[in-house]
């Protein structure tokens, strides 16, 4: 029945809505730091930069330019082009499941509907998460079990069950989709973990196109 109903409300959603959600570069704050390119066009990114941005080697970087001649890096997140519907799949899946939802990519929760869910939107990943994604193993939590993780950084302790399913696109893992209990000692079932690993899939092979 889950199943039934989020396919309901996923048919429901424009595919135009995320393919034309680019998210606007607003706001820019200045180093003070000033990089040569190089005779093969390379500029190094500071050690510093990379790691407060935590970009590793490997990390995509969206280029961009205006008519002032500046040029931006930013860091690309196939999730983060997709906000408005993640937040419509988000939705859905609290709606079907009474849970709260989550959708994140490396760096933060991009969408969370539900129960306490103002507590996940926005906030930038913990690194427990970090590590889950790239394991690539849906994980599963239950009340207090020891090595449960926090989904964000300086969470609130949660008793409740947790469900993390890493999103894989083209072979990369790009983020995750979480179910988290609204009441302590709530034990997600299987109904949940197979609505998670559904939601993963879909928005895995949706990017891939």
């Amino acid at each position: 029945m889950y199943i039934i109903l989020l396919v309901f409300h996923i048919i429901t959603i424009q595919h135009e809505i995320w393919k034309n959600n680019r998210r606007n570069i607003t706001y820019m704050k200045a180093t003070g730091i000033v990089r040569r390119i190089d005779d093969l066009g390379r500029v190094v990114i500071p050690k510093e930069i990379r790691r407060t941005l935590r970009i590793k080697e490997g990390t995509p970087l969206e280029i961009f330019t205006d008519r002032e001649g500046e040029v931006i890096l930013k860091k690309y997140s196939p999730i983060g082009e997709l906000s408005i519907f993640a937040k419509e799949y988000v939705e859905a899946l609290a709606q079907t499941t009474g849970m709260t939802a989550c959708i994140t990519d490396h760096d933060q929760v991009v969408a969370a509907s539900g129960h306490g869910s103002r507590e996940y939107e926005g906030k930038g990943i913990s690194r427990e998460l970090d590590r889950v994604i790239a394991e690539r193993e849906m994980k599963c939590y239950y009340g207090e079990e020891k090595g449960k993780i926090a989904l964000v950084k300086n969470q609130k302790e949660n008793k409740a069950g947790l469900i993390i399913q890493p999103i894989i696109c083209a072979g990369d893992a790009i983020g995750s989709v979480a179910l988290v209990g609204k009441s302590n000692g709530e034990r997600p079932g299987n109904s949940e973990k197979m609505l998670v690993q559904t939601a993963a899939g879909f928005l895995g092979r949706q990017m891939e196109q």
